[in-house]
């Protein structure tokens, strides 16, 4: 009997390992075709479906993401990423070298907005003057558009050499602050000095003019 049942499993295997191998050599397996459509970088490069899971992949750099905050941008030429300065910011950058934008850095801070209140609410609390300590006063506050978004644009700081620019934007259940700090400004007490020349003014306002995200 053993061997009747061993004889009998014995042609079964066999007759399996021929249908596979019979499937096998007429049907080969095929290479997974991706949807042939593009993802657009914050650069304006391109990146398309790669993988199994015909997935996007990251853009590179100069392109960042944040998935923290849901946002990816171009980092301007000469900045890389330096240490967050206070449990607010979600990223922060510096000058890549001493003699690139040098004094000019840019950070990123995100506040959630509170159940109880609102988007402009959250402005006017954090936009504290960082020469007076106080709240900068509403009536300072200008409004830009730059690419696809509306910023709130308030001074923070103007004092011993130090410009800040904080540029708001309001989200749904958020508000992200992007400071523009140039530092070791010469010129810092002329009231006709304009400030969109700095390097951090004008380098942050190129990062915002690719930002994509809500």
């Amino acid at each position: 009997m053993k061997s009747l049942f061993y004889g009998i499993l014995l042609i079964i295997l066999v007759g399996v390992g021929g249908l596979v191998y019979r499937n096998a050599v007429e049907h080969p397996s095929q290479p997974i075709a991706c949807p042939l459509d593009a993802e657009i970088c914050p650069d304006g490069t391109s990146v398309t479906r790669t993988g199994i899971s015909c997935t996007f992949p990251v853009c590179p750099p100069p392109n960042v993401t944040l998935p923290n905050v849901n946002i990816s941008f171009a980092l301007p030429t000469g900045l890389s990423a330096a240490a967050l300065p206070d449990p607010a910011s979600v990223a922060a950058y510096g000058p890549s070298t001493a003699s690139s934008t040098d004094g000019a850095d840019i950070i990123i801070r995100q506040y959630a907005i509170a159940a109880s209140s609102t988007a402009l609410a959250t402005i006017q609390q954090t936009a504290v003057s960082g020469t007076s300590g106080a709240p900068v006063s509403a009536t300072s506050f200008t409004s830009t558009v730059i690419g696809n978004h509306r910023f709130t644009v308030v001074s923070i700081e103007r004092f011993e050499g130090v410009i800040d620019t904080a540029f708001y934007l309001a989200r749904a259940t958020d508000v992200l602050r992007f400071d523009a700090i140039d530092r070791n400004v010469a010129n810092w007490t002329n009231p006709n000095l304009d400030p969109t020349a700095l390097p951090a003014y004008a380098g942050l306002v190129k990062l915002l003019a690719t930002l994509q995200g809500q």
